[in-house]
């Protein structure tokens, strides 16, 4: 029974959770594996998770700090290749294909991680902001403030139409 609860569990929200993942990090070739990860988790804790009442919530918390403790380690590891003089120049992103979805896509990255996963869960997954505020563990009133500030930051980035220089890679919110 907990297995098939768990299994039901996983096909219904895979797919969601690896594009959360996807979203928040910018990143194909790791959001199945943090998807992975976090329904690994999930499994490991099913009783205790399957019991609180809505385990997607769970979930797509556990897809948010996972990627933010992967954005991290990013930055901490490119870092350190350029104090080694290993960075080399920074790489410019390929030539867009879809330029509306690829500007959106290019413009979340420049978004503060808290702004960006309020933007995206509220936004791309239409949780509510109650909703948004249980998966990352903030208030109501933060929620609403960085989803405010992330939607407008997003906006002028996307009237642009052209990112600016200088940011190149992602913002991490400390």
């Amino acid at each position: 029974m907990r297995d098939q609860a768990f299994h039901a569990f996983f096909e219904r929200h895979h797919r969601e959770l690896s594009g959360l993942a996807y979203l928040l990090s910018g990143d194909s070739s790791v959001a199945d594996d943090l998807a992975a990860d976090a329904l690994t988790e999930v499994w490991k804790h099913w009783d205790r998770v399957s019991a609180a009442g809505d385990p997607a919530a769970y979930a797509r918390g556990i897809v948010a700090n996972l990627t933010r403790s992967w954005i991290r380690k990013q930055g901490r590891a490119r870092r350190g290749l350029q104090l080694l003089g290993l960075g080399g120049e920074r790489e410019r992103s390929p030539s867009p294909d879809v330029p509306a979805v690829l500007d959106v896509r290019t413009a979340l990255k420049h978004l503060p991680y808290r702004r960006r996963t309020c933007v995206v869960l509220r936004y791309a997954f239409d949780l509510s902001e109650k909703e948004v505020a249980e998966v990352l563990g903030i208030s109501v009133g933060a929620v609403k403030s960085q989803t405010s500030r992330g939607a407008k930051q997003l906006a002028d980035l996307l009237q642009d139409m052209r990112l600016p220089d200088t940011l190149d890679g992602w913002e991490v919110a400390r």
